[in-house]
């Protein structure tokens, strides 16, 4: 009896971790490609999202003022650093693209560290590319104003297209 109950428990943990890793499909048009050091993919050696993937996201919205807006503005989207958990990405580094291929690198620990938000609303809007979007990298200046430098600004890549996991 004891033996059924474990080989059960282990057939559910098996079947639990296999539906937790698999990735959903994009049913939209895809606006973000994960690719390089992760686990789960469903589209060759990428992970790809469109809007609603993205929507599904664990994340916050945060009003803060930034360098490329007038006023105080609100974000909102998910966490970078539960989008990398939901990709099983491992790695030290980020490498992060824009469309216009300008393109960022950033330590795997302002994931981690930081609120860092995937911004795909800005004051409520879906973020157009005109706008800086489909994708904005934020990071908490609300909470962390020690981040509000050249430093962290030159990291906030706009119009993402892509994310690059370094090992």
């Amino acid at each position: 009896m004891r033996a059924l109950l474990i080989s059960c428990a282990l057939a559910m943990l098996g079947a639990t971790s296999t539906l937790a890793a698999e990735l959903g499909q994009p049913k939209g048009t895809v606006i973000l490609s994960v690719t390089g050091a992760i686990e789960r993919t469903n589209s060759g050696e990428a992970a790809e999202f469109d809007l609603a993937m993205l929507e599904e996201i664990a994340g916050r919205s945060a009003s803060m003022r930034t360098p490329w807006t007038d006023s105080v503005t609100e974000f909102e989207g998910p966490y970078l650093d539960a989008l990398l958990e939901a990709v099983g990405a491992h790695g030290h580094k980020l490498v992060v693209k824009a469309l216009n291929d300008y393109s960022a690198e950033l330590p795997l620990e302002d994931a981690r560290d930081f609120e860092t938000i995937l911004a795909l609303r800005m004051n409520g809007e879906t973020m157009s590319v005109r706008e800086k979007g489909p994708l904005f990298l934020i990071y908490p200046f609300d909470k962390n104003p020690e981040l509000y430098n050249e430093k962290y600004f030159s990291r906030s890549v706009w119009q993402i297209r892509e994310i690059e996991v370094v090992d």
